[in-house]
């Protein structure tokens, strides 16, 4: 499984929102994508899930140009869960992650016993299977954006593609995600997820994308992206380097006004 964005752009009403990226999610590896509010993060995921088409370059699964696949087809192969856990209508959490299993049922059929098993799993590896019976719309944010994981989940999709999806978690299940994305890699999947946090990317990313003002400012390994020279700058701090008990390192940010190259 593999998803490339290629000299890829998009313009909205006559504004650039990304131009030029170039880059790869591929089986087995957790992509982040980090850059700062407004930097491009959320619209290349939108790019890779075929959600929008690229008005200039191109945006690819396994070889083949999204804008040539039909949305189902694509639906069955990525899936994308969105920063916004808003649900609108009064779903039970069951129902909610159901719905991941449109793409290979429809919308209107009943689900088969392979279908519920995939449902019954998402909801029990999301750790949300307690609240299945409970309205999506009456949950807090962070449970509702684990119902939104959980009904990517059901969708068994090769690639899935994560917005920000530990903004609304406590702590606990912030990690619990993280290595839930982690196994999802291990176990052959494509994962691309935007992030805030570069100790969390250090930790469990493989590769990472860094954008700045719509541009690709470094996409590579982890240690060759997150790096001081290239840090500082975009995002406008000084970093500190600390070794913690574990013998691991983590960042320490202190802000320095006038730094940042977008200010």
């Amino acid at each position: 499984m593999s998803l490339f964005l290629r000299n890829a752009g998009i313009e909205i009403d006559g504004r650039s929102l990304i131009r030029g990226v170039s880059l790869s999610v591929e089986s087995e590896r957790v992509t982040a994508v980090v850059g700062p509010n407004g930097s491009g993060k959320s619209t290349v995921l939108r790019l890779l899930a075929g959600l929008w088409e690229p008005t200039e370059g191109l945006a690819e699964l396994n070889g083949e140009s999204l804008t040539r696949l039909p949305r189902q087809a694509i639906a069955r192969q990525v899936t994308f869960v969105p920063q916004d856990t808003r649900v609108d209508f009064a779903f039970t959490v069951r129902d909610v992650v159901a719905m991941g299993r449109y793409p290979h049922v429809g919308r209107f059929d009943s689900l088969g016993d392979a279908d519920v098993e995939a449902v019954n799993a998402a909801l029990a590896r999301a750790d949300v299977a307690h609240l299945e019976d409970r309205f999506a719309n009456e949950l807090s944010g962070g449970e509702r954006q684990r119902v939104l994981i959980a009904r990517s989940l059901a969708t068994e999709a090769g690639a899935i593609l994560l917005d920000e999806p530990t903004a609304s978690l406590d702590i606990d299940h912030s990690l619990e995600t993280l290595e839930l994305l982690q196994e999802l890699a291990s176990e052959g999947k494509a994962v691309a997820v935007a992030l805030h946090d570069l100790n969390a990317v250090m930790r469990w990313a493989d590769q990472v994308a860094l954008m700045n003002e719509g541009q690709l400012e470094a996409f590579g390994a982890v240690g060759d992206v997150v790096r001081d020279d290239l840090v500082e700058p975009v995002f406008g701090v000084k970093v500190e380097h600390v070794l913690v008990a574990s013998g691991n390192e983590t960042l320490v940010f202190h802000r320095l006004p006038g730094l940042r190259t977008d200010a």
